[in-house]
């Protein structure tokens, strides 16, 4: 069984949106995001698709700033120095 490790959650006045998903999967949770949006017994739209979309898009970049700049102790400093 796979393990759920991350999620995603929207606030959407009363109503709560949690997408859970396990590690390398975001291409199925993208998939799930268009599934939502297009049922029509839910309010989730496409507007909350693409708020998500980023969301997930944010995480995965800071996940590969952590990776990148892992043995760097000043990432930034470090990047600008050859300019």
């Amino acid at each position: 069984m796979t393990q759920i490790k991350k999620q995603l959650v929207l606030n959407k006045g009363s109503e709560k949106f949690i997408f859970r998903y396990p590690e390398e999967s975001e291409g199925q949770l993208l998939d799930a995001f268009v599934a939502a949006a297009n049922n029509p017994q839910t309010s989730f739209d496409w507007f909350d698709a693409a708020v998500l979309s980023f969301k997930l898009t944010q995480s995965l970049i800071g996940e590969a700033d952590q990776i990148l700049y892992k043995d760097l102790n000043d990432p930034v400093k470090t990047y600008h120095q050859g300019s």
